[in-house]
């Protein structure tokens, strides 16, 4: 113990050393130097003398007598501090630094679904790095766009575009600017452009170019709007499906990502001016129009997908108003077994006939802006029969088919219906009390609505009152689409589940159009920076704090001698 007091002894002789004038201090800074090194070697070596020390340094103060002025204090403390802070920098220097793996920022796109009875928008982010060359997307923020669908403003200049002002606005509000020139914008038309482009292609491509130049106003990287074909809608929805679901990747419990390696679900799409269906088949596809092949996670997908068009909710109601008029003549009144009785309708023959769907059924002599009153009459069998003509199941070219001479292979496995099939399946839950699980159920539950009075459904459903009337017509559809023509029987029926949302997010096509999109575009490498290891900052923070105890102790001590001086004189 007395080695270690001639030390600190020698510490603090050295240091009264360097109130002495310039000429005395030619070898003070080296020998301060190995003096705090065996300060630093006691401390690291020996903290079981630091009682010793604290008693030590308070007989010191006792024992020493001086008179040194303030101002040689400071003399003594500055190039104390600064030889400690040379010490600790040539420590972090030499200490090895490891490369930290910053977290990716986010990516952004945006998709703008413009269907044929409205628009919406859907914002989606993903990690920049990607997974296996496809990002982990999720839905960040969605718009509707008020009014029809781009389609509807067709001879009306400027209007298509103006209609997505709103929601592109508040695109600049969810996306950070500092990703606004890095964000892909898509718009993607679906069956509501389809179908103009068959009847009026230049008013089509008059629209496509207005919303185009509109896009391009935002400080977005627009990619184009386009008309997707059937088969793609009905790909992308069930992309979406699965992925929702999980059945592509998810998220396990040690923390990475992986495959799950579940069977994936087949996807019914019902939408306003077409129907799709898509799933994937071990089965011969025997007309290859209907097989897509799609790769995402590092996988491929061999799906079977047919779009039937003209087979939209909306377009089935007016193409069975027309077959209605067209086998009870094109008189002022026309009866209708499948609008509710006690439910009367007027309007123009332009509103049924105006479509390429209705083309074939028109009347001759046909005069556009002859009134039509449509009288409901509420008959189940009558709506059946008359809805069951609107499909063909007499003709077929391959093996097997669905209906109008489209190939199919037999469904297998689950199913996820969405769009109008879940609006339609809640409708008959909330007015019959069945819930829709099999053949005999929806049978059931669509005789009965289509028996109820336009009163009665009415007090049931209050709130449904602009579209009451076409619910026993879309429930009709539905049963002969899904048992006559997709072939859904007792042990399949029950593996459809019919949904809206999965979680926060929208089911459609626009989430697996982004998810195939992002496995194009290019990915961002993770930022890079140099950190030190845990165990450098803990001896870095014991390092200071002994710096800061021996700076603290000297204060002490200088102060004690400056008070035995003071006594003394």
């Amino acid at each position: 113990m007395k080695k270690y007091q001639i030390i600190i002894r020698a510490c603090v002789d050295r240091t009264m050393d360097l109130a002495k004038p310039t000429s005395a201090l030619s070898h003070t800074s080296l020998s301060l130097s190995s003096c705090m090194g065996s300060l630093l070697f006691l401390f690291f070596l020996a903290p079981a003398v630091a009682p010793v020390t604290g008693s030590f340094c308070r007989s010191l103060c006792q024992k020493r007598q001086g008179s040194l002025m303030s101002t040689q204090y400071r003399q003594v403390i500055a190039p104390a501090v600064f030889l400690l802070l040379g010490i600790a920098g040539i420590l972090l220097v030499v200490i090895p630094i490891d490369d930290v793996r910053e977290p990716p920022q986010f990516m952004y796109g945006v998709v703008l679904d413009a269907g044929s009875s409205h628009t919406a928008m859907y914002i989606y982010k993903w990690p920049a790095d990607k997974q296996n060359g496809t990002g982990i997307v999720t839905q960040h923020s969605e718009c509707h766009v008020k009014g029809g669908g781009v389609s509807s403003y067709a001879g009306e200049r400027g209007g298509a575009g103006r209609s997505l002002e709103p929601c592109l606005d508040q695109a600049l509000k969810d996306i950070p600017k500092s990703r606004h020139h890095l964000t892909p914008l898509y718009l993607g038309a679906t069956a509501g452009m389809r179908l103009l482009n068959i009847s009026k292609p230049i008013e089509s491509e008059k629209i496509l170019k207005e919303v185009g130049s509109k896009l391009h106003t935002y400080p977005f990287d627009f990619r184009g709007a386009t008309i997707l074909s059937g088969q793609e809608e009905g790909a992308y929805g069930w992309v979406t499906v699965n992925y929702l679901l999980e059945n592509f990747i998810k998220y396990g419990f040690a923390g990475h990502w992986l495959s799950p390696g579940r069977d994936t679900v087949g996807a019914l799409d019902f939408g306003g001016a077409s129907t799709q269906i898509t799933f994937e088949t071990a089965d011969v596809v025997e007309d290859k129009s209907n097989v897509m092949e799609l790769r995402l996670y590092g996988r491929d997908y061999h799906l079977y997908t047919q779009s039937f068009l003209c087979y939209g909710r909306d377009q089935v109601l007016r193409r069975l108003l027309a077959h209605l008029v067209k086998n009870q003549g094109a008189g002022p009144h026309v009866s209708h077994p499948c609008y509710p009785a006690g439910f009367n309708v007027s309007m123009k023959l332009d509103k049924v006939f105006d479509s390429p769907c209705t083309a074939d059924q028109m009347p001759t002599p046909y005069s556009p802006q002859d009134p039509l009153t449509v009288i409901g009459t509420g008959h189940y069998q009558h709506c059946l029969g008359n809805m069951s003509k609107i499909f063909s199941f007499d003709r077929c070219s391959f093996s097997k088919c669905s209906f109008d001479g489209v190939f199919q292979p037999n469904v297998t496995g689950s199913f996820m219906a969405f769009s109008a099939f879940f609006y339609t399946h809640v409708f008959l839950q909330r007015t019959t009390g069945i819930t829709v699980t099999s053949p005999t159920l929806l049978e059931g539950a669509t005789h009965t609505v289509c028996n109820m009075g336009y009163q009665e459904m009415l007090e049931k459903a209050p709130d449904q009152k602009g579209r009451l009337q076409d619910y026993c017509a879309a429930s009709v559809f539905i049963q002969v689409l899904m048992l006559q023509g997709y072939g859904f029987d007792e042990l399949s029926f029950p593996r459809i589940s019919f949904q809206r949302k999965a979680g926060d997010t929208s089911i459609g096509w626009a989430l697996g159009y982004m998810l195939s999109l992002s496995s194009l575009l290019p990915g961002e490498s993770m930022g890079l920076r140099k950190a030190l290891r845990p165990e450098a900052w803990a001896g870095l923070i014991f390092l200071f704090v002994f710096l800061i105890l021996i700076v603290s102790g000297y204060l002490l001590l200088k102060t004690c001698q400056k008070k035995d001086s003071d006594s003394i004189i």
